[in-house]
């Protein structure tokens, strides 16, 4: 019989996605079948799943914790917010609408039916999953309809364990203050808690443990002590996203507003003598650039604007003419080209910008989605690379006579004549290891290129003895709850 349990959070990005992907990778390594589920999750950082669909970035790195490849019913709701005010809804993998917060509150209800339906999916196939909530049970005003915490865990009948942050300061009141707000159905739902993020010495937080568990009636099952490696594991949240310095070979990346798909960054920063660096607005980007680095965008033109109003593009046309090289993916290869149109106004309002013109392509953007995994080459080169695509938008124009690599059969991306100015629609293509490699040389980086995939395996191996030496993570199995052992909703 499979057993569940969920993890909360006693606020936002106190940690629950490395701690659900560490406990993923105990338990597998103690011989369960372990799978990841977060019902809800927002999120312009999104994996394209081997059934063609896509998830949070997230649940694809907890699914590699469980050893299993990520599937759709893992994250069957995703937002992908376009707008401050509206989001892309994305359900079991596929577009669904796009909606305004209020919209959205309506829908609710179908979807919740759609995430216990992938959830009943997703159980069958596990001795033990683990379930990830979504911001914090304490945003009670959101409780109705609720389907991404107590709302869902309500719905499978699943105990709680509420995880608190105190590398921000104030976690007995996080804690605390969860258990006082929380309605009394929902506070019996919460079984024990956890402290993340402690720097120093464990035990000078013995006492606050006694006091929460004394304000709370809830179990303590430990503290987690800082884990110094977790920059190594694929950041979900851009609040997460933070430069890697100390090598000579300098990239740099404008923090667009709207970045998205920003994990091509992780493979250069886990390379020695690498720097990546996140440029924030306000700031220039810097003029001894090796590398300018385009992300992808959510919303194309709003970010050329973004780009625009802070300088970069000056920046940037000024690191081409020192004879700098300059990447972009996606959203960024679409800004480098002459014109950027969205005549139905599929990413805001309708209309055409000029992009950066320093490749000679032209970009429409249309209603269909292009999402799939993809093995292709480098032509230059020769070299096999592997990656995703997750966009709209056609792009063609003389430049793409000269392809920067193969999907394939296929002829993708373009360069300019000198071949310092690239661009491709293809996420994901750093982490193929030659590649990245051949990538690198070009820039003057010499060496033997770092194992992506081993070095996060190796991580997640780290975080799960990591979590085991610190948590009472046999007490978390016991805590569990055989699902279907009530009746829960259909």
């Amino acid at each position: 019989m499979t057993k569940i349990i969920m993890v909360q959070g006693a606020g936002s990005n106190v940690g629950k996605s490395m701690v659900v992907a560490g406990l993923c990778r105990h338990f597998r390594n103690k011989g369960l079948r372990v799978r990841p589920f977060k019902p809800q999750n927002m999120s312009n950082n999104a994996a394209v799943t081997v059934d063609g669909g896509e998830i949070g970035r997230a649940q694809a790195m907890q699914a590699t914790a469980c050893g299993v490849d990520p599937i759709v019913d893992m994250n069957p709701v995703l937002l992908k917010p376009e707008t401050d005010i509206g989001a892309q809804v994305i359900v079991q993998g596929k577009r669904y609408a796009t909606l305004k917060a209020r919209e959205y509150a309506k829908a609710k209800p179908e979807l919740l039916k759609y995430a216990v339906e992938s959830f009943k999916r997703i159980a069958k196939d596990a001795d033990l999953v683990v379930i990830e909530g979504a911001g914090s049970p304490a945003e009670i005003n959101l409780r109705k309809g609720d389907i991404a915490n107590m709302g869902f865990a309500e719905a499978v009948n699943a105990p709680v364990v509420l995880l608190g942050d105190i590398d921000r300061g104030g976690v007995i009141a996080q804690l605390v203050g969860t258990h006082a707000v929380l309605p009394a159905s929902d506070r019996d739902r919460v079984t024990a808690y956890m402290v993340n993020k402690f720097r120093g010495d464990v035990s000078l937080f013995d006492q606050g443990l006694v006091e929460i568990s004394n304000r709370t009636g809830w179990q303590s099952l430990g503290v987690l002590p800082w884990f110094e490696d977790a920059w190594k594991l694929p950041a979900e949240d851009v609040m997460d996203i933070a430069s890697k310095r100390g090598g000579d070979l300098k990239i740099v990346v404008p923090r667009l507003s709207r970045i998205a798909n920003f994990d091509d960054l992780d493979p250069l920063s886990h390379e020695t003598g690498v720097s990546v660096e996140i440029i924030e607005a306000g700031r220039a980007l810097p003029g001894d650039a090796d590398l300018v680095l385009l992300p992808g965008s959510k919303s194309t033109i709003g970010d050329l604007e973004f780009l625009r109003a802070h300088g970069w593009d000056t920046d940037i046309f000024a690191h081409v003419r020192r004879g700098g090289h300059v990447i972009g993916i996606c959203g960024g290869y679409q800004m480098l080209g002459r014109i950027v149109s969205d005549p139905e106004g599929i990413e805001g309002s309708a209309g055409a910008v000029a992009g950066l013109g320093l490749l000679d392509v032209t970009t429409v953007m249309t209603p269909k989605k292009q999402l799939s995994l993809v093995e292709g080459r480098e032509i230059e080169s020769d070299t096999p690379l592997t990656g995703y695509e997750i966009h709209i938008g056609e792009t063609g124009g003389p430049d793409c006579a000269r392809p920067w690599l193969e999907i394939g059969n296929g002829p993708h991306g373009a360069m300019s004549k000198s071949g310092k100015v690239r661009g491709c629609y293809l996420h994901g293509l750093f982490a193929s290891n030659q590649f990245r490699q051949i990538a690198l040389s070009r820039l003057g980086h010499g060496g033997t290129p770092t194992d992506y995939a081993l070095s996060i395996d190796e991580t997640l191996d780290r975080l799960a003895d990591h979590m085991g030496r610190n948590l009472d993570c046999e007490a978390i199995l016991e805590l569990a709850v055989e699902y279907g052992s009530v009746d829960v909703a259909s």
